[in-house]
């Protein structure tokens, strides 16, 4: 495995979920919130489109963009820990969502797992040959 490929990954993690939202807002508000809060209304699809349309827009970004050690480990912990908090607190803690929001908490998992593993894999890649061959 090298970062190119986990790159990659990390940005079709947010372009199949961006994609999602930004191309099928009402199914996506239907699926993932509780019945009673599953109102696709107009202003709710819009939204939501704008978010998957942002998601689509970071995914191209990371797609296109050369990482470093820092990029990696930042964009790993700023783009997952807090999203694991809005998933906990709309979850359990306030329930608007329901159980399909794991999908994102999944999301938001591979998130922080390639940032960490890109982190510590381009560190590697960057440290000087020791000449002890």
């Amino acid at each position: 495995m090298n970062t190119r490929i986990l790159q990659i990954c990390l940005s079709l993690i947010f372009v199949f979920l961006g994609s999602w939202c930004l191309f099928f807002p009402g199914m996506v508000i239907e699926v993932t919130f509780r019945p009673e809060l599953a109102v696709a209304s107009e202003q709710a699809r819009f939204i939501m489109g704008c978010f998957g349309a942002q998601a689509v827009l970071t995914g191209t970004i990371i797609w296109t963009a050369r990482f470093t050690p820092t990029t990696f480990l930042v964009f790993g912990l700023v783009g997952s820990i807090p999203f694991f908090v809005f998933n906990f607190w709309f979850l359990f803690i306030e329930p608007v969502l329901n159980q399909w929001m794991l999908l994102d908490f999944a999301g938001n998992l591979g998130i922080l797992m390639i940032g960490l593993c890109g982190w510590r894999l381009s560190r590697i890649a960057k440290e000087p040959n020791t000449g002890t061959e």
